[in-house]
């Protein structure tokens, strides 16, 4: 059986190949090597040094434990077969201009802090400074993702997949919300911090919120993983799971690498998000393979006309969400959707029947009303909800009515 490559997919035309190390961390940079840039600061090294280290590749040993399925070996032999097992960390090291995309996965010439002795130097120039916020998040992203594969290998996931519980519908419940209300079924958010807003919610508990959401008639919950920007937690993810929430939960995450979609599994994700601004089509199509494998829906997510036009020229999308919020400037602007949705576009939507999810900026019953007229037939929102007093009474103010079940009866 060829071995599964988790996170792997094939070398893309135009990138040079990877260059292969025998140690798990990169060799450090060469401070003569590397282009020109000026010295911000430097202060005592207090800490253990701040590197952007190689990924961990998962070994026979690994892959094995996790393939359990004809279906899974089929999918990464297609993905694998024009790639000879590189690793899509080595494969990615540079997807800069892929796809049309404009995000740099890690720093090009290494992290900006350098050791010298005792002390410790911040360089910053074009190669390692993030040039706006979602590839700043993503950088950070590529180390933290490193150190959790380090710490539990995929072979040590499939315990915890094992005894995850089962995979709820959720593309099945946004469509029962829709029919059930005929407004946008609530995909709501379970979000304490942002990097525009800082903190949103001082009293902050995931599981009462994530409670007060549903009875209050929210389809779907969408729970922030992501820790250092949005101070959220995969443990937050796992509560809410265990409160006996009944909702279908999706993992918000900033997701580069397959591993996270079974960490995610096995910390009770139903649903996962997917970033068409991060992720170039051949990792998109692989990771709905791996999605569909462990019983998970995928959001993919656009912002612009060439990111909605990847997507949908990629099989298997049942989700796709519209943000308002430009992720380089993080602007909102809600007629994104319907310039989105207009047109050939908008056909193309309705004769594959994908559900569109409009994000952000959607503070009112007149913003929920004009993306609804737009063709969106699901909602995810946070900051309107969660900075209220009651978040769920808050849901009734969002859509103008009490859309619970409690309602309907």
């Amino acid at each position: 059986m060829e071995a599964l490559a988790i996170g792997s997919v094939p070398s893309r035309p135009g990138l040079p190949p990877p260059t292969r190390h025998s140690h798990l961390r990169r060799p450090k940079t060469l401070l003569a090597s590397a282009p020109p840039c000026r010295i911000i600061a430097a202060v005592p090294m207090d800490g253990a040094a701040s590197r952007s280290p190689a990924p961990l590749r998962c070994t026979p040993a690994e892959t094995d434990a996790v393939a359990t399925s004809s279906d899974e070996t089929a999918a990464t032999a297609e993905a694998t077969q024009q790639g000879d097992g590189i690793p899509v960390e080595d494969a990615a090291a540079s997807i800069e201009g892929v796809d049309g995309i404009k995000i740099r996965r890690r720093p090009v010439t290494g992290p900006s802090v350098h050791y010298v002795g005792p002390f410790q130097f911040r360089l910053e120039n074009e190669g390692n400074t993030p040039r706006n916020i979602l590839e700043k998040i993503v950088w950070n992203k590529d180390v933290e993702v490193w150190q959790m594969k380090e710490r539990r290998p995929l072979y040590m996931l499939k315990g915890p997949l094992d005894n995850a519980p089962p995979a709820r519908d959720f593309v099945a419940a946004l469509k029962a919300s829709y029919d059930r209300t005929a407004l946008p079924a609530l995909i709501a958010e379970v979000k304490k911090a942002s990097p525009s807003r800082g903190v949103l919610r001082e009293n902050f508990d995931p599981v009462v919120i994530a409670q007060t959401y549903e009875i209050n008639g929210a389809a779907c919950l969408s729970v922030l993983t992501d820790a250092k920007y949005f101070q959220g937690s995969f443990d937050n993810l796992e509560a809410i799971r265990n409160a006996g929430v009944q909702c279908p939960l999706l993992c918000k995450e900033f997701i580069i690498d397959a591993w996270q979609l079974y960490y995610a599994r096995s910390k009770g994700a139903d649903a996962v998000l997917l970033i068409a601004a991060v992720l170039p089509d051949r990792d998109i199509k692989y990771m709905l393979k791996i999605c569909k494998i462990l019983g998970m829906a995928a959001l993919v997510e656009v912002h612009d006309e060439r990111e909605m036009d990847r997507v949908l020229g990629i099989d298997g999308i049942q989700l796709i969400g519209i943000n308002n919020r430009n992720l380089e400037t993080f602007e909102v602007d809600i007629s994104n959707t319907k310039n989105l949705l207009e047109g050939e576009r908008g056909q193309l939507i309705a004769q594959k029947g994908i559900i569109v999810v409009g994000e952000s900026g959607l503070f009112t019953p007149d913003h929920i009303s004009f993306v609804q007229n737009a063709g969106v037939k699901a909602v995810l929102v946070g900051e309107s909800l969660i900075k209220q007093e009651d978040p769920g009474k808050a849901i009734a103010g969002l859509f103008g009515k009490d859309i619970s079940h409690a309602s309907a009866v």
